[in-house]
């Protein structure tokens, strides 16, 4: 059984025929970048867009709008407000050493070479692209900030805007920004099933 299931596994994850699926694969990820990236070079340069992303991406940097987010829903005074601010700083932290120390150092994606003139002050990040550090933060604290709030779509509308502005300045590909949204909403469900904002017994 085992025999069956090693040569099954290298029948299928080696040899041309995989070379080829993984070659047709960063195609159509190379085009989709391309296109995206072509669209925003449309929207480039407009004072009103190059201020609103710009901003974003730098209070994205190290979860800092995420964290005072947080700090100003556990201020509301509730207890349920109180742990679910706190239920978003933890969740950060521990997010942001699962993306930037294991997950980039995995993929080791090179950034955008486009040389381009900021307009505006930008920190230039020296790890791997993929996944968006700022997408997968953004996404995470949303999904748990979102949780019994009447503010949830604003968070996720900002998360949005964090996300995007990453690759509107042109530090990250845009499949770096889908693979950060994707695995920071995985994660923030993750976190409401750990850390539940009530318990089961006070449900009932």
């Amino acid at each position: 059984m085992k025999n069956i299931a090693t040569n099954y596994f290298f029948k299928y994850s080696s040899g041309p025929l995989a070379a080829e699926k993984i070659n047709f694969l960063k195609e159509q990820i190379t085009k989709f970048d391309a296109a995206i990236d072509g669209y925003v070079t449309g929207v480039r340069g407009n004072k009103i867009a190059d201020r609103t992303f710009y901003t974003a991406s730098e209070l994205g940097d190290f979860g800092l709008l995420w964290v005072i987010l947080a700090v100003l829903r556990a201020m509301r005074g509730t207890k349920l407000d109180e742990r679910a601010g706190l239920r978003a700083v933890i969740a950060t932290g521990m997010e942001s050493t699962l993306v930037n120390i294991f997950l980039k150092s995995i993929f080791r994606r090179s950034r955008p070479t486009v040389e381009t003139d900021h307009p505006l002050p930008l920190r230039q990040p020296l790890s791997s692209s993929f996944p968006s550090g700022h997408a997968t933060a953004a996404f995470c604290a949303a999904t748990l900030l979102s949780e019994k709030d009447k503010l949830g779509w604003f968070y996720f509308l900002l998360a949005f805007v964090v996300a995007s502005s990453r690759v509107y300045v042109r530090i990250h590909h845009s499949s770096d920004v889908v693979g950060g949204i994707v695995i920071g909403l995985m994660l923030g469900m993750l976190g409401r099933t750990l850390a539940p904002l009530r318990s089961r017994k006070a449900k009932r």
